[in-house]
């Protein structure tokens, strides 16, 4: 008989598809790894120091912080980093695996100063599980991995396995943005997202052709810009 597999700590098994790290790192960054990742977590996330998945104790973690927010999959971290220094009175957690990209974090962190943030450097699900129910004000998933084959689709972001326990942490009439340049990830956000019970706001064409008035480019954005490919900016609310 085929079992499960668990995790070691004896919590279900969950797959991750994707890359946790690519070339090596500069020293400077793993000095920023060494230095300044701890002191920058939400919290107990780990199955490891969390086993009984508590909810995180964010107003202890964040005492002056109006609203929490939360940016799924940062890259290298210039939007994160952007809203953190324009919205002081905010806290952001921003989750993101790949560890090369949240070295570049860090150092963009040390460069602006910003105190404002928190970094998730794992699995969106894993820190999902230990948000507290309504906690994040506004949410975001710009540029997620596009996974275009379509026997792969199924890893995306914007599926059920994702957006419900995203709902959940999201307080009711939260804002959740997702911007993409794949017209098949539009197809699919359009059809699962309001699945979950979100609500789309575009009322004109103009509502997702012309990003957010507070919105930086990134480099990613710059690229696929220079390539032809057309942003998609939708705007949901959660129900």
């Amino acid at each position: 008989m085929n079992e499960k597999k668990t995790h070691p700590t004896g919590a279900p098994w969950r797959n991750f598809y994707g890359r946790l790290k690519g070339k090596g790192l500069r020293k400077s960054q793993e000095a920023y790894l060494d230095e300044d990742l701890a002191a920058l977590s939400p919290g107990a996330v780990g199955w490891d120091v969390n086993p009984d998945r508590l909810p995180l104790d964010l107003a202890t973690r964040f005492p002056e912080a109006k609203e929490i927010w939360l940016e799924i999959g940062f890259g290298g971290g210039e939007h994160l980093v952007h809203m953190a220094a324009n919205n002081p009175q905010v806290a952001i957690i921003g989750c993101e695996p790949y560890i090369n990209g949240v070295a570049m974090l860090l150092g963009k962190i040390r460069d602006a100063g910003v105190t404002n943030l928190a970094v998730h450097p794992g699995d969106a699900r894993d820190l999902f599980d230990v948000l507290p129910e309504g906690a994040i004000s506004k949410a975001f998933l710009n540029y997620p991995d596009p996974w275009p084959k379509k026997k792969h689709h199924r890893r995306r972001f914007v599926t059920q396995e994702h957006l419900q326990p995203l709902h959940r942490v999201m307080k009711a009439g939260a804002e959740f943005r997702v911007a993409t340049d794949i017209e098949d990830y539009v197809r699919q956000t359009m059809q699962e997202v309001p699945k979950a019970g979100f609500i789309w706001t575009a009322e004109c064409a103009d509502d997702w052709r012309e990003p957010w008035g507070d919105w930086l480019s990134t480099r990613y954005e710059q690229k696929a810009l220079r390539e032809g490919r057309v942003p998609h900016y939708m705007t949901f609310l959660r129900g």
